[in-house]
């Protein structure tokens, strides 16, 4: 089995900063792209950032310039440092992980707990 487990979070102040982070641990062949997203109440889990293993970004548009995605791959983990943080950004945050666990198998989607983030004076 594989777990994504995360870390980081908690409440800010408009205009500050969080980190997150996101470790996978488990029967682990390679993982290709790894993620963040979002769920703020009443709406839709949303792409925050992705990453791909040679390091290719991705970011939605509401949060490019103030986020930034990176992982470690000799340690299967991701982060999410955001800066400048809105109150719009409030939400539970989720990784994201394609992990391959066994040579020639296909990649399969886990994700971790989810933490949440509040932004807000």
């Amino acid at each position: 089995q594989v777990q994504l487990v995360q870390s980081g979070g908690g409440l800010v102040q408009p205009g500050g900063s969080l980190r997150l982070s996101c470790a996978a641990s488990g029967t682990i062949f390679s993982i290709n792209a790894m993620g963040w997203y979002r769920q703020a109440p009443g709406k839709q889990r949303e792409l925050v950032a992705t990453i791909t293993s040679g390091g290719t970004t991705n970011y939605a548009d509401s949060v490019k310039g103030r986020f930034t995605i990176s992982r470690d791959n000799a340690e299967n983990t991701v982060y999410l440092q955001m800066n400048s943080l809105k109150p719009e950004d409030t939400a539970v945050y989720y990784c994201n992980a394609a992990v391959i666990q066994w040579a020639g198998l296909r990649p399969r989607d886990y994700w971790g707990q989810g933490t949440q983030v509040t932004v807000s004076s």
